[in-house]
């Protein structure tokens, strides 16, 4: 029989090397137990390296679960690594990105109504980096594309979930921050008003 600890040892061996985020389901059919089993071990995996103070972290990200550095330890890891240069996203691509972590699903013709302006390119930039995907198609005439954001998304801005997204009301208090957290701050650059508009 399998014991707990096997099987949290197994799952750690398995995010070591897949790198990228591990989804519990293949997890779970790799050791043949459920998908809820196996998020309920991962979840004690994480609760282990964080209640023991570890370098090593396990970072949750909807069903999948990814090693990640403590952030207390950000400063040595920088000092080790020749930073690598990430370009920043453009304000419109912020507005749009934005627009769509709050109000998603959402069509291309929503999106244009609240900007004003035109996004098609800037749609097409997200989608290329991933941020957001298309999730099915719209009731409406013509039955626009409705877009939504995706887990790498979540990655990007340190999210779990989207419930982590910041209420609406207290975005504007995020506006004046420190510069190493403007990545975490993506919806700066938009009056938030206008998202909530019908």
């Amino acid at each position: 029989m399998t014991t707990a600890k096997s099987i949290k040892s197994a799952f750690e061996a398995m995010m070591f090397t897949w790198g990228e985020p591990l989804n519990a389901r293949s997890a779970a059919e790799v050791l043949n137990i459920s998908e809820k089993e196996a998020i309920e071990y991962l979840e004690e995996l994480r609760e282990e390296y964080e209640n023991e103070n570890r370098g090593i972290r396990i970072r949750r990200i909807n069903k999948s679960f990814q090693f990640v550095t403590a952030d207390e330890n950000a400063a040595y890891i920088e000092r080790l690594c020749t930073p690598v240069k990430r370009r920043k996203l453009s304000q419109s691509a912020l507005e749009v990105l934005a627009i769509i972590a709050y109000k998603q699903p959402v069509t291309r013709g929503e999106i244009e109504a609240i900007r004003g302006i035109k996004c098609e390119r800037v749609l097409e930039g997200l989608m290329r980096k991933e941020l957001i995907e298309e999730k099915g198609r719209s009731n409406g005439i013509g039955r626009p594309i409705l877009y939504g954001t995706t887990d790498t998304f979540l990655k990007y801005f340190g999210f779990s979930t989207l419930k982590e997204l910041p209420d609406i009301e207290d975005i504007e208090s995020l506006i004046e921050v420190p510069e190493e957290y403007e990545d975490a701050i993506m919806a700066n650059q938009i009056s938030f008003e206008d998202i909530n508009k019908d």
